[in-house]
């Protein structure tokens, strides 16, 4: 027999919880916007891979920001 699977409701959350769901999705936005920002304003040279792929990448909740910044960019030198 499978355990029925219940929804947590936000009335239901303590306020350390409401808090750090809260800055959990504060963080990642924040992390995904910067990236977005990055991703828009770099020479498409200065990109490994396709802007569309990494634009779709970002949105993966935390790990396609960082994803993003650690594989994606190049510098100058190396878009030479």
């Amino acid at each position: 027999m499978s355990p029925v699977k219940r929804r947590v409701r936000w009335a239901s959350l303590t306020t350390p919880q409401r808090a750090a769901l809260v800055v959990a999705a504060a963080v990642q936005l924040g992390l995904a916007v910067a990236a977005w920002a990055d991703l828009a304003k770099r020479d498409p040279r200065e990109i490994s891979g396709s802007r569309t792929i990494w634009a779709a990448v970002i949105a993966v909740n935390f790990i396609g920001p960082i994803a993003y910044f650690r594989w994606a960019r190049r510098t100058p030198e190396e878009a030479r």
